[in-house]
């Protein structure tokens, strides 16, 4: 089996992780879903700093899946600072059979699309502001960004769209 990795990426309440569900539940069984969330906070419950280990277990399980499952999807904020070389990594070892995606909304997108999930109740507009970093493309070939303009079920059909070529 020749596994494909998507990765998505985006400023906190962008709509990645709706989005990687959405497209794991579409895809159907054996498709691995590694979330940034869970991993660091879930699982490890250590802060997102330079050097936490939750940058090494993200790639150890997105790894893991390679020539197991058919997808492979790694979501989350990801910033290109802290874990791009991994990412970059990861792209190496799976071969380039890779989607990048990166939602490059306008902060008020953002909050408006946070405002619209039950997570809202969680952190607010000021966490929001504190973690926002624009523009942080990872830079690769091929890399698509999404904008405030695309829906979700938009970006479903164009993420399974390049899938099928």
């Amino acid at each position: 089996m020749e596994s494909k990795l998507i990765i998505i990426r985006g400023n906190s309440g962008s709509g990645k992780t709706t989005t990687a569900k959405s497209l794991q539940n579409y895809l159907g069984h054996g498709t691995l879903l590694v979330s940034q969330d869970v991993v660091r906070r879930d699982m490890l419950k250590v802060h997102d700093r330079d050097g936490n280990p939750s940058i090494d277990l993200i790639r150890q399980i997105a790894e893991y899946g390679k020539d197991k499952c058919e997808f492979v999807i790694v979501e989350g904020i990801l910033y290109k600072n802290r874990y791009g070389e991994m990412l970059n990594n990861l792209i190496k070892f799976y071969n380039q059979k890779v989607y990048t995606y990166y939602f490059d909304l306008s902060f008020e997108e953002t909050v408006k699309r946070h405002n619209s999930r039950s997570k809202k109740m969680e952190f607010g507009e000021e966490s929001l502001r504190h973690w926002w970093n624009p523009n942080d493309y990872l830079g690769v070939h091929g890399e698509t960004l999404f904008t405030n303009d695309m829906a979700h079920n938009d970006v479903l059909k164009l993420i399974l769209n390049q899938l099928q070529k």
